[in-house]
């Protein structure tokens, strides 16, 4: 955490986060002609908000992009914005919803470092008595590359078509999401207007890459194919990142965190 709030105490890194913040996903050169810095002293920064993890890297063919990271700012809110009136911590909470924001973005990326091994991480990506507990929702699938995934979540069960797209035990694992039928709208208590926007959406997928540190494991969640303007996107956003706080919570305390309410579309 020391090294979150000195990333953020110089204000050319705070500049970097405002770029990224207005068009995440960008490359270094893209960065650089934004800024009125060297490429060099760009490249440092961002080096310091690597180590911090407010910002997050992925390869795309030869390109490196860039994207703001929530998960620091997650774990500043948790551990203190429950102590104190909100009101009195309302500029982090701004802060947090700054970093979190999909602005002019068609993906979702989340990196953490959770205190487990990967194979704990993958049960608890796959086994329902994990994901039950941290996220309320439960999958029928042997988990195997091109195999069927039948979703449940509280009263409602989906058997749309969704499928794996990639499984590579403790490394990584896709699958598309699900879709958006009226059953979906009913259950969940959503309008069936909103219900009708979502279904009309393309379906989207979901991608997580697990990379072993020793202790610690770094997970690092893509969620994209989403078209433009996607009213799912920002829903999605604010679902992982509570999802993804709750599932580090139970790794590495046993415990999951206080009233949660943890669904990807609430």
């Amino acid at each position: 955490m020391d090294e979150v709030f000195k990333a953020l105490a110089d204000p050319s890194r705070r500049r970097l986060l405002d770029s990224l913040n207005e068009r995440n996903g960008q490359t270094l050169t893209e960065l650089c002609a934004d800024l009125d810095m060297s490429r060099q002293a760009v490249s440092k920064h961002l080096a310091v908000l690597e180590a911090a993890n407010l910002v997050t890297t992925l390869r795309r063919g030869r390109e490196k992009l860039h994207f703001l990271n929530a998960e620091p700012v997650n774990a500043i809110a948790d551990r203190w914005i429950n102590r104190y009136d909100r009101a009195r911590v309302h500029a982090l909470a701004d802060l947090k919803s700054a970093l979190e924001s999909p602005t002019m973005s068609d993906e979702f990326v989340y990196t953490t470092y959770i205190k487990t091994t990967p194979e704990q991480l993958w049960q608890a990506l796959t086994e329902p008595a994990f994901t039950k507990r941290y996220w309320g929702a439960t999958f029928d699938t042997d988990w195997r590359k091109g195999s069927r995934m039948v979703w449940h979540q509280g009263d409602w069960s989906s058997d749309d078509g969704s499928q794996i797209i990639e499984s590579d035990p403790y490394t990584r694992l896709s699958y598309t999401w699900h879709t958006f039928d009226p059953s979906f709208g009913e259950k969940m208590g959503m309008p069936a207007e909103k219900v009708a926007e979502w279904a009309a959406e393309p379906r989207s997928k979901v991608t997580f890459e697990l990379l072993d540190l020793g202790e610690i494991v770094k997970l690092t969640v893509v969620h994209d194919g989403f078209g433009p303007d996607s009213g799912v996107l920002p829903v999605i956003t604010d679902g992982w990142s509570a999802i993804l706080s709750n599932l580090k919570s139970l790794l590495e305390t046993g415990e999951t965190l206080p009233d949660p309410n943890f669904t990807a579309e609430s």
